[in-house]
């Protein structure tokens, strides 16, 4: 292994599942697991994966009623299966498979996510990632927004021997740029690689950074092997990561810079002290986050 690569912190099994509502089945690699904590992959506080899992078909819409959010990004990401979206500042669309969802909370907002319609009446298997990217202290109150960004809409990478290619969501990958706009720096790629494709990613050390492997497997530094469903925890000796793929493979790697800001997660909410958390269930009751209704 060469000695310019990225140092490995931890390879992790999926934790155990549990259920967001009753259309999300889910594993929870942060910030529920020790070695990373509260802020080890900063900007991204929570990660979220559904792994592949069969739905049969259900006239009842699946899915989690409304919620609120203040002080974060909930960034999805559709491998398979449809959701359907809507929140209280208006904006509602489909997340289809390869589709991303980038929905800023910001100072406020109030959500639901059901599957698609037709995808729950004809049922079938779903797999996504949610992520909770943290916003910075002078961001945690900008209004709402929505990203739309559609399949077709990322950046579009293919390596020189056509072996692997990605989808470029947002920040940089050889040149190619993705269109999520961001409120601190943040690189969200999803690989599709053929067996024996290799590919090396570089980032600055400073630079928090973790690959999850929704398909197939991979060799990471020459060392490492990552099955199906883990997630590799990178630390911060060394700018170079090398990924070779043992199969055919699908790999979501996510790095960003830390915000290097106090944390103060409760519930829905990530802010900054404990007093705006009490600030964020006041507005809340007192309807400050619009209305939606379930």
């Amino acid at each position: 292994m060469k000695d310019t690569y990225r140092n490995i912190v931890e390879l992790m099994d999926p934790p155990p599942y549990h259920w967001v509502g009753d259309g999300f089945r889910v594993h929870n690699f942060f910030p529920a697991l020790p070695a990373i904590g509260l802020d080890g992959m900063s900007p991204f506080f929570l990660m979220d994966y559904g792994a592949r899992h069969y739905f049969p078909p259900s006239s009842k819409p699946r899915g989690v009623g409304v919620h609120p959010h203040r002080g974060i990004e909930t960034v999805t990401i559709s491998y398979q299966g449809r959701v359907a979206h809507h929140d209280s500042s208006g904006n509602s669309g489909v997340i289809g498979e390869g589709d991303v969802q980038w929905m800023t909370a910001g100072g406020g907002v109030l959500h639901k996510e059901y599957h698609e319609e037709e995808f729950n009446r004809k049922g079938g298997h779903f797999q996504m990632v949610q992520l909770w990217v943290n916003l910075p202290a002078k961001y945690k109150m900008t209004p709402a927004k929505y990203q739309a960004i559609e399949n077709g809409k990322m950046g579009k990478y293919l390596s020189d021997d056509g072996k692997s290619s990605a989808d470029i969501i947002a920040g940089e990958f050889k040149g190619v740029k993705g269109p999520a706009f961001t409120f601190s720096p943040v690189n969200l790629f999803n690989f599709r690689m053929l067996k024996e494709a290799e590919e090396i990613l570089s980032f600055p050390e400073t630079y928090n950074a973790g690959i999850l492997v929704p398909e197939g497997g991979i060799i990471v530094n020459d060392s490492a092997e990552v099955s199906e469903n883990q997630f590799v925890y990178f630390g911060h000796r060394g700018k170079d990561i090398k990924v070779k793929a043992q199969s055919n493979c699908i790999i979501l790697v996510m790095s960003g810079a830390p915000l290097n800001e106090p944390i103060a997660p409760h519930g829905p909410f990530v802010m900054n002290t404990k007093e705006e958390i009490q600030q964020a269930y006041e507005d809340y009751y007192n309807g400050k986050f619009g209305y939606l209704e379930d």
